[in-house]
């Protein structure tokens, strides 16, 4: 097994991170590495993401875990690989919210292929949670968090069947 975690803290609420992690089609919005994406099905365990990395080949993800407000996990499979993606919100006092990525890639040849494929995909997050983080605190700033709220609670909505 490959492992690899980052973690980042804001002041931002974990309900307007929610928001921009519940609104798939505008990931492009913070995360310059994505060129197209699509959501088949609501933001909700059994989904599947279509994701194109800038210059590069589409991805195929599947949602494998969700809880409202706290935790998504994503899951891609390729080459006798599984590579899990665990997006998460921790309340950490007052005001502040961490936000932990966390990689996890499993299979027959993850000790040989992990090394090498785990830094590819991992390498900008540093730089995708810090844009993450801005875009969560303006959008506080600017309206409330109105715009990120909205898009937890469709998300929640969705997830609920409503």
């Amino acid at each position: 097994m490959w492992e690899y975690e980052h973690r980042i803290e804001t002041t931002a609420s974990p309900r307007a991170l929610w928001g921009l992690w519940a609104d798939v089609a505008n990931w492009g919005r913070w995360n310059a590495d994505i060129e197209r994406i699509e959501l088949r099905g609501p933001f909700a365990t059994g989904s599947e993401i279509t994701m194109t990395p800038a210059g590069q080949d589409p991805v195929e993800l599947r949602i494998g875990d969700l809880v409202p407000g706290e935790l998504f996990i994503d899951e891609a499979e390729f080459d006798g690989l599984l590579l899990r993606t665990a997006h998460r919100l921790e309340p950490v006092g007052p005001g502040r919210t961490r936000v932990v990525y966390r990689m996890e890639i499993t299979g027959p040849t993850a000790d040989r292929l992990g090394p090498e494929v785990g830094p590819a995909v991992t390498g900008d997050w540093p730089v995708t949670m810090a844009a993450l983080v801005k875009a969560a605190e303006g959008a506080e700033a600017v309206d409330g968090g109105r715009a990120a709220v909205d898009g937890a609670g469709r998300a929640e909505a969705e997830a609920a069947g409503r």
